[in-house]
């Protein structure tokens, strides 16, 4: 940790005053947040992964290290595309504020009217659960129902029907319990409610209009990026991280974990969410999507996090943890072979996007590094921008970075 609180603390630089037209003087990144970076992924093994920071409406640093494939030359870029793994919930969550502004759904709609072969050992349950308990993580059903069967390849015409076995724990919307197959019961709702399928209406509504350039939903669209980093796993507890296959699991829950993107791609996520993208997404809708819905005490126990959260809750589709007087809004997402987070501060205008193509730790000593090192400085403070340079955004290294870009 020592070497990520002394580079951020060069990133993190006082603005230097004002040129004669009234313009924040413009200094460089320096790189040594980069090679910290890359130090820790190499410490861990980790054979790549890519990271984009992001001011106010801007992407001021983006930046690689490592390879594609393990054993292969190919070099993650920040155009790299890997899985989002549940980050892929925070978009989820947005398209569905948007059709709640359209008036084609209501948060506090039946998931039955959707779903109606819904069922759970206790018949009023079901009844009972709204569209906002979905995206909430509230739904009262034991957490992480059926994520084994969905591990074993089955599709969810094979899983809902085992959910009326499921005694619930609580009433809806009144205890923390994290879903991804109940998670995604929101696409056949947006589905019935549109006539038109979730990968469409997000592609449309989200990804096109925020110029996310790379990213794309479903398995389909991940194999068909030609610049697309493995997954990789250990075949032995400690021992190197192998590649391996993408499949279709986790794909068949497209809200809670179907999205592929670039780092630069979450750097335009993390604009909008920051509310400088308000013809697509307007800020009061992020507003109401990270409003704390119930409370996650098991996040004060999180890896690298416990010693600085003092409470922690969830939204719809996003977490929000307090640090003391401030909040950060945040979501992980691990898959095979993935990890991937993405957070932001609205109060600093502040945000950071990571993915690694393998699951490890490591992403949990650079992100919480970062946080520390931002809510520990002068709120006056400010990210600089790197200068840019000729070869332009989105080419990257396995070194690399990019010059700022502006929301279009």
């Amino acid at each position: 940790m020592k070497y990520l609180a002394r580079l951020l603390a060069a990133l993190l630089v006082l603005a230097t005053g004002l040129s004669l037209a009234g313009q924040a003087v413009i200094q460089p990144i320096p790189q040594d947040l980069d090679r910290d970076f890359a130090h820790i992924l190499d410490e861990a093994g980790v054979p790549g992964g890519a990271f984009v920071v992001v001011h106010g409406g801007r992407i001021v640093h983006a930046s690689s290290h490592g390879v594609r494939t393990a054993g292969e030359p190919d070099p993650v870029t920040v155009d790299t595309v890997f899985r989002l793994a549940s980050v892929s919930k925070t978009f989820a969550a947005q398209l569905t504020a948007l059709l709640v502004q359209d008036g084609v759904l209501s948060w506090d709609e039946a998931v039955v009217e959707h779903v109606p072969e819904l069922r759970f050992a206790t018949p009023e349950h079901a009844r009972q659960l709204r569209i906002r308990h979905l995206l909430g993580q509230s739904t009262g059903i034991v957490p992480n129902a059926y994520d084994n069967l969905l591990n074993a390849s089955q599709g969810l015409d094979q899983i809902l029907p085992r959910f009326a076995e499921v005694k619930p724990m609580c009433a809806p919307g009144s205890c923390y319990t994290y879903q991804n197959v109940l998670f995604a019961l929101v696409e056949p709702a947006m589905e019935s409610s549109t006539g038109h399928s979730y990968d469409q209406l997000l592609v449309e509504r989200v990804i096109d209009p925020l110029d996310m350039r790379t990213a794309s939903v479903g398995i389909a669209g991940y194999r068909s990026a030609s610049d697309r980093a493995s997954p990789h796993a250990r075949r032995m507890r400690g021992g190197p991280w192998w590649p391996t296959e993408v499949n279709e699991n986790y794909y068949r829950v497209a809200p809670a974990a179907g999205v592929n993107a670039s780092a630069l791609d979450l750097g335009q996520w993390l604009i909008a969410q920051l509310g400088h993208r308000p013809e697509v997404i307007e800020p009061a809708l992020v507003e109401g999507l990270t409003t704390r819905q119930v409370r996650t005490a098991r996040d004060l126990r999180r890896r690298g996090w416990r010693d600085l959260l003092t409470d922690a809750h969830y939204g719809l589709g996003w977490r929000i943890y307090s640090i003391g007087d401030e909040e950060i809004y945040l979501h992980s997402g691990w898959v095979r072979g993935f990890v991937a987070e993405v957070a932001f501060s609205r109060d600093r205008q502040v945000g950071l996007g990571v993915l690694l193509n393998a699951e490890s730790s490591a992403m949990n000593e650079f992100t919480t590094g970062f946080w520390r090192e931002v809510l520990s400085s002068d709120p006056t403070r400010q990210f600089v921008e790197q200068v840019p340079e000729e070869s332009g955004a989105g080419q990257g290294s396995t070194d690399g970075t990019v010059s700022p870009t502006a929301p279009k």
